[in-house]
């Protein structure tokens, strides 16, 4: 065991780095009611704006979700950084709208670079026969650098100064640390090759991994679909619908949800491979049955409660879907594969989210929301029924 320490110590500060890198994705969002303030645009730019960062994960991973397997894992973690750097810059520059539609842009860019290869960057530093767990450390940081974001956000909102400036400040000191963590560790791709090597990725997948993704993708689809209107419309709900004016209380509610999908993550040791995606779905369901009903009473406690227990199904689901793929997937293939199964995710986290903002006009906040929960609730029962049917099956 004494041999591993070495590579579990790398396989952590891996996964701090993508901590850092997932922070700043989600730092706006218990401020948007603050710009909202303060440039007076509506509901529907605030899902906009967010969403932006989504198309920018997707452009990427489809460009470039297989740009590390092929020129190594640091290189590409280190403009991830970069990007995550230019970010925070755009936000501390921000005197009009459309620096905040470049600095989620920015974000969705570098958590694009971040999202597969740092996945497979976390397990490749793991020792021998350590995926399972090098697995959870990496959507444990992917998760909870996403719900970190947030309540460092707001508790800096609400008890520091500048609070449009100094969340943005913060991460980019963090982000100074994490690239210099990140030149410590090694490159874990044994013959990296010049950038000229690396091909466009296209949507497709090894013909192995075809019957395990699709179960997966519905999952993690509705899952990061949750996790969407969370962190674009929870806070103004929060505000308008039940007197939630505290920027800290807003971000711990919304990164609950998170850090309960980190805990679910962790369950799926327990409840096994094959269970944790139905079971997933059914958390979801019963997520979103609570979200509907907080939106539909004005309850507090079900707000708090839909973010628990759709966030312990968002994990479960999460974790199952990514592991179930990763193991299925060709070595030199994995961060490519990977990347696809984000793209599928990260596809859920923007569309839905539009969609709900054009709705808010004519159907108010509660209407919108319940349209969402309807739609999203139809996709998690179909994929629970999916999987009952044909589970996936966890390999030797």
């Amino acid at each position: 065991m004494a041999d591993d320490l070495p590579g579990w110590r790398q396989c952590l500060l891996g996964g701090a780095v993508f901590v850092v890198c997932m922070v700043g994705t989600t730092l706006p969002t218990p401020l948007y009611a603050l710009y909202q303030d303060k440039f007076g645009f509506s509901e529907l730019t605030v899902t906009v704006v967010y969403a932006v960062y989504a198309f920018g994960v997707i452009g990427v991973l489809l460009l470039a979700g297989n740009v590390s397997d092929a020129v190594g894992r640091r290189p590409v973690l280190l403009w991830g950084l970069g990007f995550a750097a230019a970010s925070a810059v755009c936000y501390l520059c921000a005197n009009e709208l459309g620096w905040l539609y470049a600095g989620r842009l920015l974000s969705g860019l570098s958590a694009g670079l971040f999202t597969g290869a740092a996945t497979a960057y976390v397990m490749d530093l793991a020792p021998r026969g350590g995926a399972p767990r090098a697995t959870f450390v990496a959507t444990a940081a992917n998760m909870g650098g996403l719900g970190c974001g947030p309540l460092l956000a707001g508790v800096l909102a609400q008890y520091a100064p500048w609070p449009l400036y100094l969340p943005f400040a913060v991460h980019l000191a963090l982000v100074a640390g994490s690239a210099a963590v990140l030149l410590s560790l090694p490159e874990t791709v044994r013959e990296p090759q010049p950038l000229r090597s690396a091909r466009t990725q296209r949507p497709g997948l090894p013909a192995e991994v075809r019957p395990v993704f699709v179960p997966a993708a519905i999952a993690s689809f509705v899952g990061f679909a949750l996790f969407g209107v969370f962190t674009s419309v929870a806070p103004a709900f929060l505000a308008q619908s039940l007197n939630v004016h505290n920027h800290a209380e807003t971000g711990l509610i919304v990164a609950l949800a998170f850090f309960a999908s980190t805990a679910g993550q962790l369950a799926v040791g327990r409840v096994g491979l094959e269970r944790s995606l139905p079971l997933g779905c059914a958390g979801l369901l019963a997520g979103l049955a609570l979200l509907a009903g907080a939106l539909r009473w004005d309850l507090l406690p079900l707000m708090v409660l839909s973010a628990l227990v759709g966030g312990c199904g968002q994990g479960l689901a999460f974790r199952g879907a990514l592991a179930a793929v990763a193991e299925a997937s060709p070595a030199d293939r994995r961060a490519a594969v990977i990347s696809t199964l984000f793209v599928v995710a990260y596809a859920g986290i923007s569309v839905p989210v539009i969609g709900v903002g054009v709705l808010v006009n004519p159907l108010g906040l509660e209407g919108a929301g319940l349209v969402f929960i309807g739609c999203m609730a139809v996709l998690a029962s179909t994929a629970a029924v999916y999987l009952l049917r044909r589970p996936v099956r966890a390999r030797a």
